[in-house]
């Protein structure tokens, strides 16, 4: 097979084998579980969100689970083979997609070779689907941020409650924020005068963001009567900014008291915000800037739009030559 590990002694057959010769299973060998808490703990020290530190352990996790559910693996073509045997498992039984198979190989791998375990190498990563999300029109967004209601003659609680989730539906069609850059907003990065956000976002970097009077209006108005001081911009009844998961189940619940058939998520939200700026003639590099996208064909991916605005743009360009 070639590439082992120091830890690994092997016989004629390739199989591992202990001081004794006796042969031995790989997970007697490794403590694929203390690999995993190592990894997770590097993954965070260089700077991995904390949703995807989450979703690389919860996949590591289950490999393992699997792994010791099979039979006792001796050879390095034996692992290989169980590794296979899950992904067949994974499409089969639990019917995922594409992507979770891309994004399964890809951590496994990585999380391997961590520990200089190449078991993997010969394993070529699937392709992903590049599917988009379905971005609402305008009106779709107003209707969703209209939905969001309250009286003066409301508890304080329930005006703070509409306020916020009205709050949090503008702020993020107005930057493009994605979720978890608008649960951590802190009030300190955000320049009322000049309309801009500093956003901390993948990998740490910072970028400038913009919003509009009406954002500007709402979070002004929302600070001033919300019932608790806090540092972040959003917060719950305690003065704890809102967790990613509430902000998804609100989104849902006033699209669906709208009557949006679409599945809608601050992802969609987001999509929507860079779609309607491309239509609306904002040069592609600039929302790129505006996304905080390393790459100009990550945009460009991201901000697809139908053929007809494509022309549109196209012609309106050409007649003014």
């Amino acid at each position: 097979m070639g590439n082992f590990n120091e830890k690994e002694n092997l016989n004629s057959k390739n199989e591992i084998v202990d001081k004794s010769e006796n042969k031995t299973n790989i997970l007697d060998i490794y403590d694929f579980q203390m690999i995993k808490d190592d990894y997770l703990i590097e993954l965070e020290i260089r700077n991995y969100s904390p949703n995807t530190i989450k979703t690389y352990s919860s996949i590591i996790k289950k490999f393992i689970a699997y792994l010791e559910e099979q039979p006792p693996i001796f050879t390095q073509r034996q692992f290989l083979s169980a590794f296979r045997r899950y992904i067949q498992y994974l499409k089969r039984d639990e019917g995922v997609t594409q992507n979770y198979i891309y994004l399964v190989t890809t951590v496994v791998k990585k999380y391997l070779e961590f520990e200089d375990i190449r078991y993997l190498d010969s394993v070529s990563t699937p392709k992903r689907t590049k599917s988009l999300p379905k971005s609402l029109n305008e009106k779709e967004v107003q209707d969703l941020i209209d939905s969001v209601r309250w009286s003066e003659d409301d508890k304080p609680l329930h005006i703070h409650t509409q306020m916020r989730d009205r709050l949090a539906l503008i702020v993020l069609y107005s930057t493009g924020l994605r979720i978890s850059e608008l649960v951590n907003l802190k009030i300190k990065n955000i320049d009322f005068d000049e309309r801009t956000m500093v956003i901390r976002g993948k990998g740490e970097k910072d970028r400038i963001v913009l919003f509009d009077l009406k954002a500007k209006e709402a979070m002004l108005e929302y600070l001033e009567k919300r019932i608790k001081d806090s540092d972040y911009l959003l917060v719950n009844r305690y003065g704890n900014h809102l967790s990613s998961r509430y902000i998804q189940m609100m989104i849902k619940k006033y699209a669906s008291k709208v009557g949006i058939e679409k599945k809608v998520t601050p992802h969609v939200l987001r999509h929507s915000y860079a779609t309607h700026l491309l239509k609306n003639g904002v040069d592609i590099r600039v929302i790129q800037q505006l996304l905080g996208h390393t790459n100009l064909s990550t945009t460009q991916i991201y901000t697809s739009v139908d053929m007809k605005t494509i022309k549109t743009l196209y012609d309106s360009a050409k007649m003014s030559q």
